[in-house]
């Protein structure tokens, strides 16, 4: 079956509107008749097999209610109830889409899922700005925390007890703190940045965020030196031989810092040949860095002994 073509139906042209306008679209569309098993179905294989829009139209206006429906049931979460109508068109025009008239099922049992999921989205993108559920899981918790508040008599609020908090995550199936992280966030609203602060109303919040960043002409100049000063330092160790680099690495500049011991078995020799090897090679890289930046030491390039 064809799926993603674009189709124009009436059922999915509503303009968020004024109130009477909206009243008058929800009067007409309860006033609609339902359709008899048999009439949705002869519908619903006119769309699939033939395109017939004009079988679509008839399909989804028919059920133009069970969207109003559904929506009517999310209103609580402060979203214009037309758009809520329009997500819920677009679950209906997905289901009609991909309805089978074949398998034992009505058109509305079907359609009523698709209408929720969209609407569903609809609301946990838009009812803050901060992403509130991605998982199935949170998704549930996020829909029905406040129901399963007050069947157990919890208040609601931006705290919960923790027998009421283990009872819902043992219900839903999710962590007490998933439970907890969505108590905070029900309990809070969005707040803009640009909202006045204190009764002169002359600070805004944003004015109170501490940004514990480097500034931008910090952060450069402080990039800047780290390359310069591995710059020295590489060449610094690059007139070292290969077993004075070894050690000096091993030794000063790996993060654990090799014992002479082991670097003397590494190397065949003696712990103290290793140490008079290392003081040796430190010598030298004094002298290099000295020579390119003064004190090597206060520098931060050569760590103290």
């Amino acid at each position: 079956m064809p799926t993603g073509q674009t189709v124009k139906s009436r059922s999915v042209t509503l303009t968020p509107a004024r109130d009477a306008g909206e009243q008058r679209f929800v009067k007409s569309a309860m006033a609609r008749p339902l359709l008899a098993r048999e009439e949705e179905a002869d519908l619903a294989r006119r769309w699939r097999d033939d395109r017939d829009e004009a079988a679509l139209h008839a399909l989804t206006e028919a059920h133009m209610r069970l969207v109003i429906a559904v929506a009517a049931k999310f209103k609580r979460y402060g979203l214009p109830f037309s758009d809520l109508i329009q997500e819920g068109n677009i679950g209906l025009m997905k289901a009609a889409d991909r309805f089978e008239p074949e398998r034992d099922v009505r058109f509305s049992t079907y359609v009523t899922w698709w209408i929720r999921s969209c609407i569903q989205d609809y609301v946990l993108r838009n009812w803050s700005i901060v992403r509130t559920g991605t998982t199935s899981a949170q998704k549930s918790l996020f829909f029905n925390l406040r129901r399963m508040r007050a069947r157990i008599g919890d208040l609601e609020g931006s705290s919960i007890s923790p027998e009421n908090r283990e009872q819902i995550a043992r219900d839903l199936r999710v962590r007490e703190s998933d439970v907890d992280t969505m108590v905070m966030r029900l309990g809070a609203s969005d707040r803009s940045l640009n909202a006045p602060v204190g009764d002169d109303e002359q600070s805004q919040w944003q004015d109170f965020l501490v940004d514990d960043s480097l500034a931008p002409e910090d952060e450069v100049m402080d990039r800047t030196d780290s390359e310069r000063r591995s710059a020295w330092l590489g060449q610094a160790i690059g007139d070292l031989n290969p077993r004075e680099q070894f050690i000096i690495r091993e030794r000063r500049l790996s993060e654990d810092g090799s014992t002479l011991e082991t670097l003397g078995q590494t190397l065949g020799i003696s712990k103290e040949r290793v140490r008079q090897i290392e003081s040796a090679a430190l010598d030298k890289l004094r002298n290099n860095l000295c020579a390119a930046v003064g004190d090597p030491y206060e520098a931060g390039l050569i760590p103290n002994a």
